[in-house]
């Protein structure tokens, strides 16, 4: 030490250190206090990882399920129109106290908010005709299972678009947790839906016009028929189906064996997430509710036809090779139809003219640009009870090339929702409850 410097205060710098050290320590266990009154304040969500559907999506790249992961990295993109609407399934009942809509610069100008309890009636709980965007917090008060979003107007040439769409209150259920255990890696779930009735009807190709098609053999809705829509579908609420939820229709036309019609006994209707690569299978959106497809041609020239996409094979009788028109299978096995339904949209139609346009199979493993949006492959499976001589058999369409099937949904779109989120996105084999 320099002599010349007066020894400190010892006691003072001492006294002063404990002050500072105290007031510190105070600032600090304030700072703390105040940190976890903030963390113990947040809410998630009641939207959040729940089911949702929109009207449509701009492409694969915005579904609407990323309006509600949490994620302000990724967001759902409409279509370039108006209306549009976004909603979600909480899953019970709940009573909404606050939506937060954080808009990307495509945002709406006028909408409303919704509630229903049942995803049919719907009650109005805010409505604006002058939204700025941006990320605006909605004080409402409401109560129900579902809450849309529906936009009448758009402030941009674009869609409408949002990075998060969050739905505050109390109810609802949590989002459905992982599955526990061995599970099996195929992206699947399944509707057995045994035969209900035959029409000369096509509800898709011929609407309206009852006796206008050749013989269909119908599986899944029984109260399918000419004039049958979604409303009627859904009115009717009863199916043939394993689950019984899944009250949409599935048709083909009628097999006969030496002019006798001959229904199959094996219905089964896979929902696969096979045939495209792992980015476009993590895309996947469910299936929109009232989307018809067509797969297959009734009107195929011959066996080389390429649209002539059904596959003939014997049950149990590996050794006959499969093939496009009927096959000769042996005494004791059975007939077996496979026809896989095209699995990319176009994001907007529910049907077309053709009733094939809008839909179109992967190319290169991935969805073509022009049919963005990826949903479960639907694979039909029938077995007839028949075998020996091809001779013996024709459809209603004409000979075994000509196989074709039509498909109407009408799952219930929470049902179809938690499907694709818990068996085909992650890639799980899960049963006809929609579970492992």
């Amino acid at each position: 030490m320099d002599p010349t410097v007066p020894p400190p205060r010892t006691g003072r710098r001492r006294l002063r250190l404990a002050v500072m050290m105290g007031a510190l320590a105070a600032l600090v266990a304030g700072s703390l206090t105040v940190v976890t009154s903030q963390a113990s304040a947040a809410e998630t969500p009641l939207s959040q990882g729940r089911p949702v559907s929109a009207s449509s999506t701009e492409n694969g790249g915005s579904p609407a399920s990323s309006a509600v992961d949490g994620n302000l990295g990724t967001r759902w993109a409409s279509a370039f129109s108006d209306p549009q609407w976004l909603q979600v399934d909480l899953g019970a009942a709940a009573t909404v106290n606050k939506v937060v809509l954080n808009w990307e610069a495509a945002y709406a100008s006028a909408f409303t908010i919704q509630t229903s309890t049942n995803g049919s009636t719907w009650t109005t709980i805010h409505t604006t005709t002058a939204g700025t965007g941006g990320n605006q917090t909605l004080n409402v008060s409401g109560n129900g299972r579902y809450v849309r979003l529906n936009t009448t107007k758009r402030a941009t040439q674009y869609g409408v678009s949002l990075w998060e769409f969050q739905v505050f209150g109390t109810g609802g259920t949590a989002p459905s947790q992982p599955p526990q255990g061995p599970i099996v890696r195929v992206a699947e779930f399944l509707a057995e839906c045994p035969f209900t009735h035959r029409l000369p009807d096509d509800p898709i190709v011929f609407p309206g016009l009852p006796g206008g098609s050749h013989m269909h053999s119908f599986f899944g809705n029984p109260s399918t028929n000419a004039n049958s829509n979604l409303a009627s579908l859904q009115q009717a609420n009863s199916s043939s189906c394993a689950p019984s939820i899944d009250i949409s229709s599935y048709w083909v036309p009628t097999l006969y064996a030496n002019n006798v019609p001959v229904e199959p006994t094996g219905t089964t209707f896979y929902y696969l997430g096979e045939g495209v690569n792992a980015e476009t299978l993590a895309r996947t959106q469910p299936i929109p509710l009232g989307l018809r497809i067509v797969a297959g041609n009734a009107k195929a020239t011959g066996p080389n036809d390429p649209t002539s996409t059904a596959r003939w094979s014997c049950l149990h009788a590996g050794q006959v090779n499969p093939g496009k028109d009927f096959v000769t299978c042996p005494a004791g096995t059975m007939m077996e139809s496979y026809l896989d339904f095209p699995q990319c949209w176009n994001g907007r139609d529910l049907d077309s003219a053709d009733h094939k346009s809008h839909m179109a199979y992967p190319v290169n493993n991935t969805c073509p640009a022009s049919h963005p949006v990826p949903v479960p492959k639907l694979r039909q499976v029938l077995r007839y009870p028949v075998s020996g001589s091809p001779a013996n058999f024709r459809l209603a369409s004409g000979p075994g090339y000509t196989m074709h099937g039509d498909f109407f949904n009408a799952w219930p779109e929470a049902e179809m929702e938690r499907r694709v989120r818990d068996c085909i996105r992650p890639v799980i084999k899960c049963g006809f409850d929609g579970h492992p």
